[in-house]
């Protein structure tokens, strides 16, 4: 079974295929938009015969202060399932992450709005991404 700290490793490198794009593998408390941060949600054990356990992540993408014109436009571009700046494409431009899991899957993008760290407000996107070891 894969490790986490390498499923993050390849989901970073994933990412990171997005031009302009910061890649957090982990929360942060100081974000620097734009910037996307990987966070371990929960795993399904034993979910089938093919494969051996499902790791749920999400991955919160910060564009901008929310009172920013341009961050709308900015989500936009990475919330498009095609296109060099979206991230369902950037997570699964490496299906295997190198070799490491036997599939990576963006299922959805659940949540998009303004969300506050440390008083500032800024907007976001939440996407859930499906590993499978």
């Amino acid at each position: 079974m894969a490790e986490l700290a390498a499923i993050r490793d390849g989901l970073g490198n994933n990412l990171a295929t997005i031009s302009g794009l910061r890649v957090a593998e982990e929360v942060i408390d100081n974000p620097q938009p734009p910037v996307a941060m990987i966070s371990l949600s929960n795993i399904d054990y034993h979910t089938d015969m093919r494969f051996g356990a499902k790791y749920n992540f999400t991955v919160q993408v910060i564009v901008g202060r929310a009172s920013e014109r341009h961050a709308q436009r900015t989500l936009d571009l990475y919330v498009n399932p095609v296109g060099a700046s979206s991230v369902k494409a950037g997570v699964e431009s490496n299906r295997t992450l190198g070799g490491v899991v036997s599939d990576v899957v963006c299922e959805s993008m659940p949540n998009v709005g303004a969300i506050t760290i440390n008083d500032q407000t800024y907007l976001a996107a939440e996407f859930l991404v499906a590993v499978y070891v």
